[in-house]
């Protein structure tokens, strides 16, 4: 990490020449701009800069799209600002002479733009704040790693790449060793850029990883995630390969997220735990079951693309029914730890996660349950898959009319910002129903 008067001297001993300013835009994407590190420093950090307001506002191919209120062409796609968190300020080390500032999400009045992943974040741990609490956070963010270049990956389709693991490497040190010069620069990339590592293992998908970091309050986790994600993947291009986060890649074992929460009041003890059942306090019950009675209402911010819930298959360890578990992986909510440690872990969310968003959404939820104080059900015993309960949404069509006629997002989230993302929802959806799938030109070509 970097201060100010640290880079005002890494720049004029010329260690420093370029300072990425960016911000993670609706599909969790870093978006922003290069600057010349003496600009940043002169005018950047007094003035802030500008970027166009359509960067909250298009698709995943950058795609203006109709339906949006904050932008469109009848609002002339103008300006916001991008108001540098000063606190955030960083290292890039796979980057030559390279700093990256993250930032906030103004309007040239300096509101703030509430669509905006990290505004609709901070809402929400402001709210944790007027208790006295503070939000934890830690995601566990799996990809699958081909040495095919993305380049070559493109070319080919995306169709016959070849995994960097061609069997289950799960805890294998011997798989792992495989693609360890490619970990390891990972890692110790984001050492150097100010994320603390704890840990890195394999999965059980074809050339499946996971990089474990440690946990941070709610904001400086969202943040690390959405640097690391980037990070990754460019670190891998550097090395010829490429990586995916799609939540399903293949039929095989898709790439999850899951996210551990816990909360601290402002004497750094426990709100979640407790001398009642399971190790839980009454807050942290009434937390619980907030989670579970809100999740399918907000599971378009933990699911937010078509190819999301193509996870939710039973006994993939994705999860298929709206249940909580002591430690029990094949509940939505396993509840994990003890004492300060005790938390939900939400294995809803995909490594396709707005992570903002998806943390946004349990922090509203849990504060639903603890406001109306609702009771706990008791925990799964067993396989949740086979229990005939309340599901997971299935798709996103259900997650986003769930979501629009959800009490709990208008009171939690505010109207613009419900209807901003179930936007985004119905224009990711226009764009695969209009698709023409291999599926579709396998069985139909020929045969009918």
């Amino acid at each position: 990490m970097l201060s100010v008067d640290e880079l005002r001297g890494a720049v004029g001993a010329g260690t420093i020449d370029t300072v990425v300013l960016a911000f993670t835009d609706m599909q969790g994407r870093l978006q922003g701009k290069r600057l010349a590190a003496e600009f940043f420093i002169d005018e950047v950090l007094h003035h802030h800069a500008e970027g166009c307001d359509y960067l909250l506002a298009v698709d995943v191919e950058m795609n203006t799209v109709e339906g949006y209120a904050m932008s469109s062409w009848e609002r002339g796609y103008g300006d916001f600002v991008l108001v540098p968190d000063l606190g955030t300020l960083r290292m890039l080390p796979w980057h030559e002479g390279t700093a990256l500032a993250l930032a906030d999400l103004a309007w040239t009045d300096g509101t703030p733009v509430t669509a905006s992943p990290r505004q609709i974040l901070k809402a929400q741990t402001d709210r944790l704040a007027a208790r006295g609490w503070t939000a934890f956070a830690g995601t566990e963010l799996e990809f699958c790693v081909f040495t095919d270049s993305y380049e070559q990956a493109h070319a080919k389709a995306w169709r016959d790449l070849t995994p960097a693991n061609l069997y289950n490497v799960d805890y294998s040190v011997l798989g792992t060793g495989r693609v360890e010069p490619l970990m390891r620069r990972i890692r110790l990339g984001m050492a150097g850029a100010g994320l603390y590592v704890e840990s890195s293992k394999g999965e059980c998908n074809l050339g499946q990883h996971e990089i474990a970091f440690r946990y941070a309050d709610a904001v400086t986790t969202c943040d690390n995630h959405s640097i690391y994600k980037t990070g990754a993947k460019e670190i891998a291009a550097q090395d010829g390969m490429s990586i995916t986060f799609m939540a399903k890649p293949n039929v095989r074992e898709g790439n999850s997220c899951h996210i551990h929460l816990s909360l601290r009041d402002s004497a750094g003890s426990p709100v979640l735990a407790g001398d009642g059942p399971y190790g839980l306090s009454p807050a942290g019950e009434h937390f619980l079951a907030g989670q579970l009675t809100g999740l399918a209402d907000l599971t378009l911010f933990y699911a937010p693309n078509v190819n999301s819930y193509k996870r939710y298959v039973p006994g993939s360890f994705a999860p298929t029914a709206v249940r909580w578990g002591v430690d029990n992986r094949t509940c939505s909510l396993r509840l994990v730890g003890s004492g300060l440690s005790l938390r939900p872990e939400n294995r809803v969310p995909g490594g396709d996660v707005n992570p903002y968003l998806a943390v946004a959404a349990m922090i509203a939820a849990g504060l639903e349950g603890i406001e109306n104080e609702l009771p706990l059900e008791p925990p799964s015993q067993g396989n949740a898959y086979t229990d005939p309960g309340p599901r997971v949404p299935t798709t996103l069509r259900d997650a986003m009319h769930t979501w629009l006629n959800s009490h709990l997002a208008r009171k939690a989230f505010g109207n613009d910002v419900v209807e901003h993302y179930a936007n985004g929802a119905r224009v990711e959806l226009a764009a695969f129903d209009a698709a023409v799938t291999d599926w579709e030109l396998q069985r139909c070509f020929e045969r009918l």
